[in-house]
């Protein structure tokens, strides 16, 4: 439950093209592999093992799109609070480096897109977790788009890119704080 200090940022909305790739992704892709493998096979699969394997594929569809779904930022007691799919990031507001963070587009600024995932979760379109950026850099991401990405470089040369409906109003936020 957020506090009576906090105030919470909404989220740039995902890209059309990320529900049906999470779609095809855990429900068409799963299906065709087990039906391929059934009827592939010699022999008759039991219907007790096709039964468990289109719940197992139901409930990777639900897992994944509940992951999808999360995804807030918060400040709150001089904390910003980042959950993006399973992870969640809380950075001090002092451990920021505000006189450094920028609002880009990555494409453009093509040295802070994420490259390579380290322990993150990622579809085109949506990136959340851990990642290695084009400039080796690490970061945490909760991207839902390449434009008007929030870049908050860290003290310790680690950075947050977000992707909040209104940046700006964030940026002012964290430096107000």
């Amino acid at each position: 439950m957020a506090s009576p200090q906090a105030r919470e940022f909404p989220v740039a909305p995902l890209q059309p093209m990320v529900w049906p790739i999470a779609i095809l992704l855990t429900i068409v892709l799963p299906l065709a592999i087990t039906a391929a493998v059934v009827f592939g096979s010699q022999q008759r699969p039991l219907p007790g093992a096709a039964m468990a394997t289109l719940l197992g594929v139901l409930l990777l569809t639900a897992l994944v799109l509940a992951m999808l779904g999360r995804r807030r930022i918060t400040l709150e007691n001089g904390m910003l609070v980042v959950a993006a799919a399973f992870y969640t990031r809380k950075a001090p507001v002092a451990s920021l480096d505000l006189a450094h963070a920028r609002i880009a587009s990555l494409d453009e600024r093509t040295e802070f897109r994420p490259g390579l995932k380290t322990n993150g979760y990622g579809l085109p379109g949506f990136q959340a977790g851990h990642f290695r950026l084009r400039n080796r850099a690490k970061a945490f991401c909760l991207l839902t788009g390449q434009q008007r990405v929030l870049i908050l470089p860290q003290q310790d040369g680690a950075f947050l890119l977000l992707s909040p409906e209104q940046p700006q109003a964030l940026l002012d936020a964290l430096r107000a704080a």
